[in-house]
């Protein structure tokens, strides 16, 4: 990782964690802010997916699919600018599918990198369960306690940790190979 690629990763888990402290001080404008947020984020990705496509992809093997995924992100960012005005149910939605999905493949990296013996199977594993089990915790809090400002803590807590995993891997040094 350069130097700039580490400034850069240190500046976005901050402004991580600045979010994630408007959040927990303002829960009840916590929801439109959440929206906005992912929205945003999902939309400046695509847009960034579909300039990568445009200018060096679609020269590639399996560019096409960085197509496919610009365009999904790109519509799942407008559905979910257009959404702020409904209930909680799709903020439950996103943290249920984005968590679920997140814990199944790390807990798929895992099995793997255990099959080979590597040492960093365990915190792959820990984070895919932790994964698994903030996509339960959505459900139980919108779902049955349709609680909408615990939603929204849920959301700070998992942004302030993913701020926090960034901070550290942008601190841990990087493996150099030399080529002697």
């Amino acid at each position: 990782m350069t130097k700039m690629q580490r400034v850069k990763q240190v500046l976005s888990a901050l402004l991580m964690m600045g979010c994630c402290f408007i959040l927990i001080k303002e829960p009840e404008l916590g929801y439109a802010i959440v929206a906005l947020i992912l929205s945003v984020s999902l939309l400046l990705y695509a847009i960034r997916c579909l300039i990568y496509y445009f200018t060096m992809a679609r020269h590639m093997v399996g560019g096409r699919s960085i197509l496919y995924k610009g365009v999904i992100l790109l519509d799942l960012a407008v559905f979910t600018i257009s959404m702020v005005d409904n209930p909680e149910l799709y903020i439950i939605f996103y943290l249920l599918v984005i968590h679920a999905f997140a814990g199944v493949l790390d807990i798929l990296r895992a099995l793997e990198a255990r099959r080979y013996e590597a040492p960093a199977w365990r915190r792959s594993m820990v984070n895919g369960v932790g994964n698994l089990v903030i996509a339960v915790l959505a459900v139980v809090i919108g779902l049955y306690l349709k609680s909408q400002k615990d939603l929204v803590y849920l959301y700070a807590v998992c942004l302030f940790y993913s701020a926090c995993v960034q901070l550290v891997s942008a601190f841990r040094k990087t493996a150099i190979v030399y080529i002697q």
